[in-house]
């Protein structure tokens, strides 16, 4: 803890780490505001379903706890994994946010309704609308997020790699199973999100070294 904490000192003595850390933050914050206001425009939007070749020859399974609340878990163990180590920080941050912008515009594009036989999430209740939208479809999140971070982590350490490509693969699963996404939302989220962690080492190389420099 102490070592810990003698990093955050020294880190954030700095000020061009500061100003880092402060755009990352203000980056998020904006991507989030932008994904809001996409998402609420793709759900009005919405037009007709279509099939599926998976979703129309599986079951439909009640996965909402897992759907709302497995990323939640997850994110807390990402921010403490994260957090531990100040220098991952201004990275993590942006990397995320670009992330977030990039989802933000795909739903914009293309307006599919959810597919026509699932167990629907209960939009009604503010926390859950809160979380979730519904027809914000292309791509899905809950893969995209965790192989995000397979991709970030993979130098810094193996079993955390395997550890968020199980979780990506999971959470793809759950999405299917529930009939949340469709199977194109799933598959294209591993293709996408590699190219945004490509774009985001690129535009931020300096943060992206800092994030694997070791003491």
């Amino acid at each position: 803890m102490r070592e810990v904490i003698n990093q955050y000192k020294s880190h954030f003595g700095d000020k061009d780490f500061i100003l880092s850390v402060i755009f990352g933050i203000v980056l998020l914050i904006g991507s989030y505001v932008l994904n809001y206001f996409t998402s609420t425009y793709a759900t009005v939007v919405a037009s007709n379903q279509v099939t599926d070749i998976f979703l129309s020859n599986i079951p439909i399974y009640d996965l909402d706890t897992i759907f709302v609340f497995g990323p939640l878990v997850l994110w807390i163990f990402i921010i403490v994994i994260t957090f531990k180590n100040p220098r991952r920080i201004p990275f993590f941050l942006k990397s995320v946010a670009l992330f977030v912008i990039i989802r933000a515009l795909f739903t914009t594009l293309t307006h599919l309704g959810p597919y026509p036989y699932e167990i629907p999430l209960d939009y009604s209740s503010g926390w859950i609308k809160s979380l979730t939208f519904g027809s914000d479809m292309f791509f899905s999140g809950h893969t995209g997020l965790p192989f995000l971070m397979a991709l970030m982590y993979g130098r810094v350490n193996k079993l955390y790699y395997y550890f968020f490509i199980l979780a990506s693969v999971f959470f793809g699963t759950i999405v299917l199973l529930g009939h949340y996404h469709y199977s194109i939302d799933v598959a294209a989220a591993f293709f996408i999100t590699y190219t945004i962690y490509v774009i985001s080492t690129k535009l931020f190389k300096k943060d992206m070294e800092e994030f694997y420099s070791k003491d």
